[in-house]
């Protein structure tokens, strides 16, 4: 999943929707730094969480 995901695509974590929609701000190997609307700076271990990539344009 790491691979797949870059600095500045928007994601939703899979298991927190009410955090809304985050921002991917660094990917360091299983380590993603993501800014959540309603959560703030989250670092995500992505071998643990697959995180939901959207590809929907921000609004």
């Amino acid at each position: 999943m790491p691979g797949l995901i870059e600095p500045g695509m928007r994601v939703r974590h899979p298991d927190r929707p009410d955090w809304g929609v985050g921002q991917v701000q660094s990917v360091v190997g299983d380590r993603i730094t993501v800014s959540f609307e309603h959560a703030g700076k989250v670092l995500i271990i992505a071998t643990k969480i697959t995180l939901q990539i959207l590809d929907d344009p921000p609004a």
